[in-house]
């Protein structure tokens, strides 16, 4: 066997396998949308698997409805976008400050950093609550984005982690030639240190925007007031609804339907399509920024 065809054969393998296994990955995404097109007839049907006999889109309009789709969706958004902003600007605050400046019990306070990254927010969720309600924060976004704009909230250690990796490979000098110039330290953190700093920044962003959007949990403690709610909030309320007596003769004004699978897996399409939206306009540039992150040279 040539070298040639010993590569051809070599790379048709590495192909199988990442089809394999890219497959794994995007079996439950498939079985989602296609299931999300489906009619009644279509989901009794144990002939019909991968295509269904024709593109149901009422499944989409009736999930909207049934999830209030517009006024959760800007919930969510509002949580997202603030959320990120204050990670980071927070962590790469804090990370530049452990990457480049010694203090007493520095590392005593990077241990705690870390320690905070590992321990759930499920085992202090009660001091937690206490501490807010308390400060008469509950029943708002307080709980959920404050503590991003100072360095903790959803996942807070790991940014801040994040940004003391990409700092700490930076070279020192580019910090003193701003002192010579007359920088305060301050001034060359805001003016150089952090806009050199894009990967990681880009990095941020996506991992916070996605899970403040996906996050369930902490929302659903804090958060009463149905008008509050966010949309991965709303999937629980259409899950009841396919396991009620009463859904079987729902009845909206453009007619009656039977709500089923279908509708629920359109209802969750739409919770995750803003997610998929940015990751896929950032993709490219996300991969890009673990690269130059840090991250890979651990």
């Amino acid at each position: 066997m040539t070298t040639k065809l010993k590569r051809i054969v070599i790379r048709i393998f590495y192909y199988l396998v990442l089809c394999s296994l890219s497959f794994v990955f995007l079996y439950p995404f498939i079985t989602m949308i296609v299931t999300s097109f489906m009619s009644d007839a279509d989901l009794i049907n144990i002939t019909v698997k991968w295509i269904p006999e024709g593109l149901r889109w009422s499944n989409y309009k009736i999930a909207i409805q049934q999830l209030s789709y517009k006024r959760y969706l800007l919930n969510s958004l509002f949580i997202s976008t603030v959320g990120t902003i204050g990670h980071v600007l927070s962590c790469s605050f804090v990370g530049y400050g452990f990457a480049r400046y010694q203090f007493r019990l520095k590392g005593l306070a990077f241990a705690i950093v870390i320690l905070s990254m590992l321990v759930p927010i499920q085992t202090i969720i009660f001091p937690l609550y206490m501490q807010y309600s308390k400060m008469g924060w509950l029943d708002t976004y307080l709980p959920l984005l404050v503590p991003t704009f100072l360095g903790y909230g959803l996942n807070g250690a790991f940014f801040i982690f994040l940004f003391r990796q990409f700092f700490l490979g930076l070279p020192k000098e580019m910090e003193e030639a701003a002192r010579i110039d007359g920088c305060g330290a301050l001034r060359t953190f805001f003016k150089i240190m952090l806009p050199i700093s894009k990967s990681s920044i880009l990095v941020a962003t996506v991992l916070s925007f996605v899970w403040h959007w996906n996050d369930y949990f902490e929302p659903n403690v804090y958060i009463t007031s149905l008008a509050k709610q966010v949309l991965p909030s709303r999937l629980p309320g259409l899950y009841a609804l396919l396991n009620t007596e009463e859904a079987m003769d729902l009845v909206m004004e453009e007619g009656g339907f039977t709500f089923n699978n279908a509708m629920l897996m359109a209802g969750t399409f739409l919770v995750i399509l803003p997610v998929l939206i940015v990751y896929a306009f950032l993709q490219k540039k996300f991969m890009e920024g673990v690269e130059r992150s840090g991250l890979t040279g651990m």
